[in-house]
């Protein structure tokens, strides 16, 4: 899997034992957390700061401050070496940041926390390439892939109860694989094994999904009917998806949504897509005359 998809821990450990973040630790921060809820009550579900990463003194991040709503879906563009990458290794653990605030919520520190955990309190994170279980049908990938307390290989040998079932048969229904549900997955078209793989990241219940490219390879029909998918997840949970193709980022974000702009490690506009294709700075740097 390559850490592509990451799959509950079968161990179910708390997420913040392995950091030494206890429930006291996050009361410090603010007040006591529930395991499994995110504090959204002031309306932004990821907060960073000034955040800076520095790879043989390369700032691939420079003091990139970066706000998302709870169920916004934003969209993120920039040239090649902007630092997108780099963001989305910060959020979920895989980089640690040099300096900065990188927050879930109001409480939940995330620079204190490792990849399994942030996984586990409900960030779920798209590659570009897909990663599914080839040799299983795609049904059993969303068995693999679904939320419950216990490892992935108990889940593949335990027998599904009404509400596990129903939550596949949803979930493929949003994807749009029902009639799929017994092919293998390594017989799916490109576009397919990307729905698969979103479906796989939903199975876990995400709150915050970020993908990186997930139209990359995809044919023009295909990119449409992902685009169509992201839409339907709207106010299901919050979602960052990093982007080039602009057909696809404008059927995501319309005329309203919001659209950031990164290059150089920082963010360079803001605003709807139509404001940032008219910014001097985008264009100079990015867009093109």
């Amino acid at each position: 899997m390559n850490g592509h998809i990451m799959l509950n821990d079968p161990l179910n450990h708390n997420p913040f034992d392995e950091e030494g973040l206890t429930l006291s630790g996050v009361a410090d921060m603010g007040h006591v957390v529930e395991p499994g809820v995110i504090d959204t009550s002031h309306g932004t579900i990821l907060y960073l700061e000034d955040v800076t990463v520095s790879f043989d003194g390369f700032r691939a991040l420079n003091k990139l401050s970066l706000e998302i709503d709870s169920g916004e879906l934003r969209c993120v563009i920039g040239p090649n070496g902007a630092g997108k990458t780099t963001m989305m290794d910060v959020i979920t653990g895989k980089t640690s940041p040099d300096s900065g605030k990188v927050f879930l919520g109001q409480t939940l520190d995330l620079t204190r926390m490792n990849e399994p955990a942030i996984a586990r309190v409900g960030i779920g994170r798209k590659f570009q390439k897909p990663t599914v279980f080839e040799q299983h049908p795609v049904w059993e990938n969303l068995e693999l892939a679904m939320k419950a307390d216990k490892g992935w290989f108990a889940t593949l040998r335990a027998r599904l109860g009404r509400d596990a079932q129903a939550k596949i048969e949803q979930t493929l229904e949003t994807i749009r694989l029902e009639s799929d549900a017994r092919r293998l997955a390594g017989e799916l078209s490109h576009g397919q094994k990307q729905r698969l793989e979103i479906g796989m990241l939903l199975m876990q219940k995400p709150q915050l999904l970020l993908l990186d490219e997930p139209a990359a390879g995809m044919t023009d029909d295909e990119t449409m009917e992902l685009a169509a998918l992201l839409n339907r997840l709207r106010g299901s949970c919050s979602m960052m998806v990093v982007e080039h193709d602009m057909e696809f980022v404008a059927a995501l974000a319309g005329e309203t949504g919001r659209v950031t702009v990164m290059a150089e490690g920082r963010v360079l506009a803001h605003g709807t897509l139509d404001e940032v294709k008219r910014d001097e700075t985008v264009i100079e740097s990015y867009l093109g005359r």
